[in-house]
């Protein structure tokens, strides 16, 4: 029967989008990047969501954030995107921190419980902490690098933090996570140099700061201030979404594609598939040949 998800398993598969629904991820930070991750995790539906983030929508967020809109300014931003989310399809369970992430307060979380977290933070303290802790507890994890001060998504990449360049975030990233004996970790990041930010005393941020009343971190207190577009952070937040779902139904979808190679988990599949199928047509001929036989008894 045709539902909302019928497109996706067109692609994926039905058994893939089973699998989505039984899923539980964890998105920390809610913004440019961490908005689209929940958007397109949503809507090939993710069972259960754990949002994490302390702020609220600003009117400087409406230029990239899918959550910020002039009806949201002000409204925490796990508020929307739960509203958002029940509204794509009210089964879907949330829980909402409306929280500042730090590795104090890292026992609030139930990482053994999460199937899958997504790292869309930019402080380095918070991202590292994250890692950490799910690594600790076996469960994957995705760390979205730089995307502010950038203009062209199509120089997003997927690969290990060990192999990024240009960017300095990652750079950090790379050297603190060594220290810690970190071996691997899966980003995304972007190969494109960051553009220096062209700020007077009429556009900062710090002189003029607009954020919502209530908001606990002000934009005054921030070290740095990127820049942003409508481009790079939410095609980043769609490609580590887009991991997300890879790697939770381990698709593959060589068999399908022309001259491509199944592999050996895709034969096993296909293979067993034809024996449910025959199976199948087994049962609904021996079905058939008895209601033939009881038809003729009573002739």
């Amino acid at each position: 029967m045709l539902n909302q998800y019928s497109r996706a398993a067109l692609v994926m598969g039905q058994a893939a989008i089973d699998t989505l629904h039984k899923a539980r991820v964890a998105v920390f930070g809610i913004g440019g990047v961490g908005g689209n991750v929940v958007e397109a995790l949503a809507r090939m539906g993710i069972g259960e969501f754990d949002l994490v983030d302390d702020d609220k929508v600003c009117l400087t967020n409406l230029n990239r954030q899918i959550l910020a809109t002039r009806s949201t300014i002000g409204k925490y931003k796990v508020d929307v995107a739960e509203e958002r989310i029940h509204d794509l399809n009210p089964d879907t369970v949330v829980h909402t921190y409306k929280t500042f992430y730090l590795p104090e307060n890292a026992d609030e979380f139930p990482w053994k419980e999460f199937d899958y977290v997504v790292d869309s933070l930019d402080t380095v303290t918070a991202k590292i902490d994250i890692i950490l802790k799910a690594q600790e507890a076996d469960v994957p994890v995705i760390s979205v690098m730089g995307c502010g001060n950038r203009m062209d998504p199509s120089k997003l990449r997927t690969c290990d933090i060990y192999a990024t360049q240009n960017d300095p975030l990652a750079r950090v990233m790379r050297r603190e996570l060594k220290k810690r004996g970190v071996k691997s970790l899966k980003v995304v990041y972007s190969i494109e140099p960051a553009i220096r930010p062209d700020e007077d005393a009429d556009n900062s941020c710090r002189t003029h700061c607009i954020c919502p009343p209530g908001s606990v971190r002000k934009c005054t207190q921030r070290r740095d201030i990127p820049g942003s577009t409508a481009f790079v952070p939410p095609a980043a937040g769609a490609l580590a979404a887009s991991v997300v779902c890879t790697d939770l139904t381990h698709f593959d979808p060589s068999p399908r594609i022309k001259g491509g190679r199944p592999s050996d988990r895709q034969k096993a599949m296909q293979k067993n598939k034809e024996q449910q199928r025959r199976k199948q047509a087994a049962l609904q001929k021996a079905k058939a040949a008895a209601g033939a036989e009881r038809k003729a008894v009573m002739k």
